[in-house]
Parts: structure tokens; sequence; C-alpha cells
């Protein structure tokens, strides 16, 4: 048996074998075009980048690593399925690595980080504004609220931020303060999904 099947509940079985995310913190840039994303490393470094695909009936966001490799891709799993699941397919493998499961209400957003085959939650993102989190929706400009979001375990234990910022383009910092118990890119890759859906 691997290692993964041994110890399912072990961030590595969760790790996408395309890309090295070893930083606790990550800035995400979105372009002033359309939902297409950047994200740095602590360094400045190009790490990931993604883009939406418009036009489609299901809505996809591909990404490539910093040498424009493809990395991974998030694709929802329905036709038009805006308040849904997500699946993260890592490129290298062609196998699913994680579900984002969005629980919507009230205006607010708050995402679970899933096990494909499970379904057992390995991580929370959840607004830390509910109020502000309404006013990004009914004013219609997001930019002009920056959301803040905290990330907890599968047992409740706040592992990390998503930090919005004030910006012509809508710009978070990304902080893990302990990935032990999360997978890093799936948080990473919430945090470009998250901001993309809140603006449309």
């Amino acid at each position: 048996m691997s290692e993964h099947s041994v110890f399912p509940s072990d961030s590595d079985a969760y790790d996408i074998s395309t890309v090295d995310l070893s930083d606790d913190r990550y800035e995400v840039k979105q372009s002033m075009v359309r939902n297409k994303y950047t994200v740095r490393d602590g360094a400045g470094n190009v790490v990931l980048r993604g883009k939406q695909k418009m036009f489609k009936l299901k809505e996809e966001f591909p990404f490539v690593t910093g040498d424009d490799e493809d990395a991974f891709s998030v694709k929802a799993g329905g036709i038009m399925d805006v308040a849904g699941s997500y699946a993260i397919t890592d490129a290298g493998t062609g196998e699913e690595v994680v579900v984002l499961d969005e629980d919507y209400s009230l205006f607010v957003e708050n995402w679970t980080i899933r096990d494909p085959e499970t379904g057992e939650a390995l991580a929370t993102i959840r607004s830390k504004n509910k109020l502000l989190s309404a006013l990004r929706h009914l004013v219609g400009a997001a930019n002009l609220f920056p959301n803040k979001y905290e990330i907890f375990d599968a047992d409740g234990g706040h592992v990390g931020d998503i930090e919005g910022k004030f910006s012509m383009r809508d710009a978070y910092t990304v902080t893990i303060d302990d990935a032990s118990d999360v997978p890093k890119e799936a948080v990473v890759a919430a945090a470009c999904i998250l901001d993309a859906l809140e603006n449309q």
C-alpha cells in the first residue's frame, strides 16, 4: 500500500504533483481585464497563473506554473454551477485532488475543501465579516470592500487567513500559519475562485 492510502488524512495525500507551494505566504492579484490571476510567493516569484475560461457551459479555471507548464484545473461540478462544488484536477496525473464545496447563504460564501472520494472535510474557509460580505454583493463593487477570510483545519483549528486589500484590482494575501493538516494548493486556488465568483 502507498503512504497516501495508509494515511489518508495527511495533507500530503492531497498534494498536486506539478507544483510545490512551500512558502507560508502568497500574493494573489487579479488582472484588470477579466478573471485572470497571478500568484506570487514571498520572494515575489510567480508560482501560479490562473484564468477563467469564458463562454463555457461549465466554469473552468486552468492554472499553470510560473514556467507556463500545466499545473491543475478547477472545474464546476455541473452546468452553470455557480453555487456548488468545484473539483481541483492535477494536470500531471489527471486525478481529482480535492473538491471545493461552496456554502452560500445570505450573501456570504463559506467554502469547504473535501476529499473527492469520501467527502470528508479537510479544511474550511469562512468569511470573517458577514456584513462586509453582504455589502460586496449588494453594492456590486467587490474591490471597494475587500473581504477577509479565515482558514480552519478539519477540527476547527485556525491555520491561516485570506486578507483582501484595497486596490483597483482585487488582491489577496494568503497566509498559512500551519499547513500540516490542510492542502495548501487547494487553499490558494480557492482564494482565486472565491474572488472570481464574487465578482460575477
